[in-house]
């Protein structure tokens, strides 16, 4: 990470959904791994919650955390495979202004050096929603430690250098 020890780390509000049709709290392993990541940047755990795959209830659910002034960012663990059960793609299509395409790339890149070709099977992705940034990674505890680890640690830290997101965070709702 390129951290500019001259700028000032901002921490943001950041909301946590696991999407599964089998996980709870007790056993939601990459949901955990990802608020102690999360809390540990320096950065707020505003919400968090699991929710089956469910498209209506996946949009609900991020409607819902768009419009409240808590959160910054909602990241999302699990539903972002090929199965029929899998849609949180599809819900972020119902709620996005703008793809962020690089992460879902990137994402796929950093994967494809620990899991190789099974990367492809990835539907990693980014969106931005009325100001609120949404990153969908999958539900394996290793995927989320490379989103986290490889993209979101450094684009979520406003001292990283050249640029990040939380830089942005102020114009994001222009016109």
């Amino acid at each position: 990470m390129a951290v500019d020890p001259e700028r000032t780390f901002k921490p943001i509000q950041i909301a946590l959904l696991t999407v599964s049709d089998t996980r709870g709290p007790e056993n939601d392993t990459s949901g955990d791994i990802l608020a102690d990541r999360i809390t540990g940047a320096g950065h707020t755990l505003s919400q968090r919650t699991i929710v089956r795959d469910d498209v209506p209830t996946l949009v609900a659910q991020l409607n819902a955390w768009i419009d409240d002034s808590s959160v910054d960012a909602v990241i999302i663990t699990g539903g972002t495979g090929l199965t029929g059960r899998d849609v949180t793609p599809e819900a972020l299509d119902q709620v996005k202004e703008k793809d962020i395409p690089g992460f879902g790339e990137l994402f796929r890149w950093l994967s494809y050096k620990t899991i190789g070709t099974s990367t492809v099977q990835s539907r990693a992705c980014a969106v931005l929603s009325r100001g609120t940034y949404i990153f969908a990674l999958p539900g394996s505890n290793g995927a989320v430690k490379d989103g986290w680890d490889g993209i979101l640690a450094e684009q979520l830290d406003s001292r990283n250098r050249p640029c990040n997101f939380v830089e942005l965070m102020p114009r994001l709702r222009e016109v």
